[in-house]
């Protein structure tokens, strides 16, 4: 006779009572009744509820970034509702079908959530490379529609994982948990510390059930085991995510920090925001062309709160693929040629025609930049043109706010965590500068960042909202700081901004010829405006980003170092052009007046202790691992972080628990009773000196034997190896335990004679442990 389906996968729990009353009779299935109090209240119920936790963590993240947050919860607690009513009287195999046909319904939802140009698009082929996409890293949070995604889809593990601790299969809930999880960090939407709490989770569930038929004492004598399973798993996450290009900086303290390049352009579909990097002098391409220019390589309109998402897909490059700019442009060819491997292709914007081998592997992305189709190497060159929009100051004032749904919709996102008080600051901001249109608002905080930061390539590791976090308790950061912050104010008042990497226009060798190294990588931002689209700023203050530029390139140069100037560049003046007007160089007239802000003080009175290139004022610049960020030159002292004081007490937990799993704080313990003994009385104190005898004796010569009285223990020691200071102790203690009892004196004797029988026998406790303390 088969198992039933249901059987089968239920048994993956184990340590459950489900099927079988504690005396091991059926209970009777019309009557029998299966509580979610009465699951929980066993240990491995505690392992189910992390795993849980875990994927419902992601599953949060993602509505939060988009929107949905507050339906996700109400969803969620209906979805646990159901599931515990039905884990009362479903059997298993109807509750996995039901799971199943779910899963079916929601992907069905999802597809007809999909706006239906994209729809369109929709074929098995395609369906299933996004499956691939998605399991090889591809981000949930890219999805057009990923807020709905996140809805149709999280009831799913949610009522299975449920059901099945209802049921008492703790095992297979939080398996189900533990590969949901598992999903999000194939995907890349879960940190690291949430994919932890998942094997947590799932150790903790599958240790606790194996244990749990042994009653609560038997799981108390094993606790030390998964202390110490649990501890190494979270030392080794951290070991793993500390190693350098890892996407992440190094947790470690000393570990190398990543260059801005590697952060930012390698034209991945994500961008992190890191702590401290370094910059690259090594030049990785040429431009030929009658102006320098930004050379963009990417955007990115979705923001986490932590980093950056490109939403949409990329279509191969055709002469058609890109169109020029809606309002006035001025045309501007480039010819750049790689000098070493590089996997973008930057151009100025807009880019309308790309020629050379490049264009027949390139790629647009779905916000109309030049992607590389596979990595470009040494002496590889191509050619880009550009229409760059030609728009007045007084052209931009006048554009209005008539923003496409499309754009509007897109481009003006924040997670629904962002705090309120970077709005209510931008609004104080705009009111300061008394700017009444979306270019006069972006001038205003493009400037209010730049006065009031500090410019610094060594700052902590981001914390919570990267934006928030910049805007109110950082002092300094680097342009990805800037960038980021400028969009998210923009953002809190309607105007489309996002945020843009590439390089700057690098240093000028000739009239028409630029050398671009790589800490020429820059991030800033371009704003949406109607009938003339998109619109350079950038918030970075140029001073000091050019001072840490020339720096890197003088430190590099008198290092000898390879790969730093190329085609004379080592005789010319480096140079990095910064404008942050609108991108074409027509005058731009009168800016906003954002008041008068005295040196060292922000517009609303705060202590900054700053100063911008072009204030008359020496603005401070402090390199990665250069020194301290007030640009004092001292060493950095390092600080601890939250999650280095999480791993710090896992690990302290971890070395305790393993101590005393192998016994190590056990022989510690009776060391020091051997060792050490405190006056009580002294009839205590001798029959403490005799055990103590007694101990020492088993450890160095031999135990006392069954059935041996103290007095022939004694005996046969005295005449071994202990002599007569062992018939001392022996003495006080037949007269405190069974004769007329002992004064003090007689007491201490007994005491300072087992003293010295330690300091002969065991002076450094060799062979000592080798026998447990004594009853």
């Amino acid at each position: 006779m088969s198992t039933p389906i249901g059987d089968r996968f239920g048994g993956l729990g184990g340590g459950g009572d489900t099927d079988r009353s504690r005396d091991g009779r059926k209970p009777d299935r019309k009557t029998s009744r299966f509580s979610l109090v009465g699951a929980v209240r066993r240990p491995p119920a505690v392992g189910v509820v992390l795993a849980m936790a875990s994927f419902l963590a992601v599953f949060y993240h993602v509505v939060d970034v988009v929107g949905g947050a507050t339906f996700l919860l109400m969803e969620v607690t209906a979805v646990v509702i159901v599931a515990v009513w039905l884990g009362g009287f479903l059997q298993e195999r109807t509750a996995l079908l039901l799971t199943g046909v779910g899963f079916a319904l929601a992907l069905g939802g999802y597809f007809l959530s999909v706006p239906p140009s994209a729809r369109a698009l929709f074929t098995v082929g395609r369906v299933v490379a996004d499956v691939f996409a998605l399991l090889s890293g591809l981000s949930v949070l890219r999805l057009l529609n990923a807020g709905a995604w996140a809805l149709f889809l999280v009831p799913i593990p949610t009522f299975l994982a449920t059901y099945l601790l209802v049921r008492r299969r703790y095992v297979g809930a939080a398996t189900v948990a533990a590969a949901t999880t598992g999903f999000f960090l194939l995907t890349g939407d879960a940190d690291p510390w949430v994919g932890l709490a998942a094997a947590v989770g799932l150790t903790v569930a599958v240790g606790f059930a194996g244990l749990d038929a042994s009653g609560m004492r038997g799981m108390l004598a094993q606790w030390d085991t998964l202390a110490v399973v649990i501890a190494v798993m979270v030392v080794t996450t951290t070991v793993v995510t500390a190693v350098p290009g890892a996407g992440s900086n190094p947790a470690l303290p000393g570990g190398a920090s990543p260059s801005v390049e590697s952060s930012l352009v390698t034209n991945a579909d994500s961008v992190g925001v890191l702590g401290s990097i370094r910059l690259s002098p090594e030049v990785r391409f040429t431009v030929q062309a009658e102006s320098g220019e930004y050379w963009r390589v990417g955007s990115y309109d979705r923001y986490t709160g932590s980093g950056w998402v490109r939403t949409g897909d990329a279509s191969p490059y055709t002469d058609s693929s890109l169109g020029g700019p809606p309002g006035e442009s001025e045309r501007l060819v480039q010819q750049v040629t790689v000098k070493s491997q590089l996997d973008a292709v930057p151009a100025a914007w807009k880019p309308v025609q790309l020629r050379g081998r490049v264009a027949d592997t390139a790629q647009v992305t779905d916000h109309d930049g030049l992607r590389a189709g596979t990595t470009l190497l040494a002496n590889d060159t191509y050619t880009v043109v550009s229409e760059r929009p030609r728009a007045t100051t007084r052209d931009l004032r006048r554009a209005g706010t008539d923003y496409p749904t499309a754009v509007s919709s897109r481009y003006t996102q924040l997670p629904s965590s962002t705090p309120d008080r970077v709005g209510e600051r931008t609004t104080e901001v705009l009111q300061q500068a008394d700017a009444s249109n979306p270019y006069d608002a972006a001038v205003a905080i493009e400037r209010y960042l730049e006065r009031t930061k500090e410019y610094s390539l060594d700052v902590p590791n981001p914390q919570g909202n990267v934006a928030d976090r910049f805007l109110f308790e950082m002092d300094a950061g680097y342009c990805v700081y800037y960038a980021t912050t400028m969009v998210t104010m923009l953002r809190t008042q309607g105007v489309p901004a996002r945020f843009v990497v590439g390089y700057t226009s690098g240093q000028q060798v000739a009239e028409d010829e630029w050398v671009v190294r790589g800490l020429d990588s820059h991030a800033w931002v371009e704003v949406y405006f109607p009938d003339h689209g998109w619109v350079r700023f950038d918030p970075t203050p140029a001073g000091p980003r050019q001072a840490a530029e020339q720096s890197a390139v003088d430190t590099a140069r008198a290092e000898g170092a390879e790969n730093v100037d190329v085609n004379g560049s080592e005789d010319s003046t480096y140079e990095t052009a910064t404008p942050t007007e609108a991108a074409g160089t027509t005058p731009t007239g009168q800016t906003p007046d954002i008041g008068a802000i005295n040196p060292g003080q922000d517009e609303f009175g705060n202590v900054t202790g700053i100063a911008t290139a072009g204030d008359g004022l020496t603005a401070n610049v402090t390199q990665a691992g250069a020194g301290g960020g007030d640009g004092s030159g001292e060493d950095t002292v390092w600080t601890p972080t939250r999650d280095d004081v999480a791993v710090g007490a896992a690990a302290l937990v971890g070395l305790i628990a393993g101590a005393r799993r192998f016994g190590v704080t056990g022989r510690a313990k009776r060391t020091w009773w051997l060792l050490r003994q405190s006056r009580v009385d002294p009839a205590t104190d001798a029959e403490r000196a005799f055990r103590r005898l007694e101990y020492l004796a088993a450890v160095v010569y031999r135990p006392r034997r069954p059935g041996e009285t103290p007095r022939q223990f004694v005996e046969a020691l005295s005449r071994e190896r202990f002599g007569e200071r062992a018939q001392t102790v022996a003495n006080a203690y037949e007269h405190a335990r069974y004769g007329r009892g002992v004064d003090a004196d007689e007491a201490r004797d007994a005491i300072d004679a087992v003293d010295d029988l330690v300091r002969q026998h065991a002076p450094v406790l060799r062979r000592l442990g080798g026998a447990g303390k004594p009853s």
